[in-house]
């Protein structure tokens, strides 16, 4: 088997290690920290497991395969980052369960007021915040319809909500959703959803695609989330609607711009939740585990000139 130089960047403990190692039997592995990987590392590698800075990758005429450790690939896709005839897979499938168990706490955390009763116990104040909402017989409408959406809205049904979907491309429409649509169907549908769920990679043609005439078609009962990139809400209109009480809440683990700055209107509303950009990554061990489990499976493909799982269409920017 060719030896390969492999440059691995996301934490792994001994065991994961060696998962990786026993495919690429003879083969050098360099075990770095992505804040610590050198434009160096980068160009000595014919694989690197885990995400660099683009800027690396310019120039590095060596690598064969870069497997990112996310599902999203802002940067990489860009005019002259990637040399020509190299191959890219992405984390596709390892972050649906922890990310759809934060959108489901972020919905009951906003129906419930949990927020307000939050404040109000830093506050020492005893106040009731009245009328509340239930996940029941509501209606959920999920934008973008890969691991992460699936995993939620099957919670959702779960939860009893009637869960719509939309998604880029025609497919076969899963049990625990009511109706499957495409994007060109979306502006009919944000009126009749109580929960629009974005879940949708940072791309050309996902930005701004919720701007103030969509955010507009929403209920002023209705609730937003985003958890795929926050190019794909237009933070200036969604501010405007939630001054103009055009919104019931938000909550949003990404932002446009990230990290939002302190001084921005974004952080001054109550029915707001803002985490920043935590609900994936490694908080939850178990994505990490399948992070290395998709890597480790493409790494016996790639050495053995196999179809690679999760190869990015540099087109579209989503999984083929």
């Amino acid at each position: 088997m060719e030896q390969k130089n492999i440059l691995v960047t996301f934490p792994v403990t001994d065991k994961q290690k060696h998962s990786l190692e026993m495919y690429a039997p003879g083969s050098h592995f360099l075990y770095r920290p992505r804040e610590e990987v050198t434009t160096e590392d980068v160009h000595n590698a014919n694989i690197i497991i885990g995400n660099v800075n683009p800027s690396q990758l310019v120039g590095a005429s060596k690598l064969e395969w870069l497997q990112l450790d996310s599902a999203g690939t802002n940067g990489y896709l860009d005019p002259g980052v990637l040399p020509s005839g190299t191959k890219l897979t992405n984390a596709t499938g390892a972050y649906g369960l922890a990310i759809s168990e934060y959108m489901i706490g972020v919905v009951l955390e906003l129906i419930k007021k949990l927020h307000y009763y939050r404040d109000n116990q830093n506050q020492r104040l005893w106040k009731d915040e009245g009328h509340v909402t239930s996940i029941q017989d509501s209606r959920t409408l999920v934008v973008g319809l890969g691991d992460i959406g699936n995993e939620f809205a099957r919670k959702m049904d779960a939860l009893g909500s009637h869960v719509n979907a939309v998604k880029r491309r025609p497919s076969d429409k899963p049990e625990y959703i009511e109706e499957l649509y495409l994007l060109k169907d979306l502006d009919k549908l944000l009126p009749e959803a109580d929960i629009v769920a974005l879940c949708l990679p940072g791309t050309e043609q996902t930005r701004h695609l919720f701007n103030a005439k969509r955010i507009k078609l929403m209920k002023e009962s209705a609730i937003l989330l985003n958890v795929g990139r926050g190019t794909v809400v237009d933070t200036e209109a969604l501010c405007d609607a939630l001054e103009k009480g055009q919104l019931y809440g938000a909550a949003l683990d990404v932002t446009e711009p990230e990290p939002l700055p302190p001084d921005h209107r974004l952080w001054k509303f109550r029915n707001v939740v803002i985490t920043p950009h935590t609900s994936g990554q490694y908080h939850l061990p178990e994505t990490l585990n399948k992070i290395v489990r998709i890597s480790a499976e493409n790494l016996m493909r790639f050495m053995n000139h196999k179809e690679l799982r999760n190869e990015v269409d540099f087109t579209s920017g989503y999984k083929k």
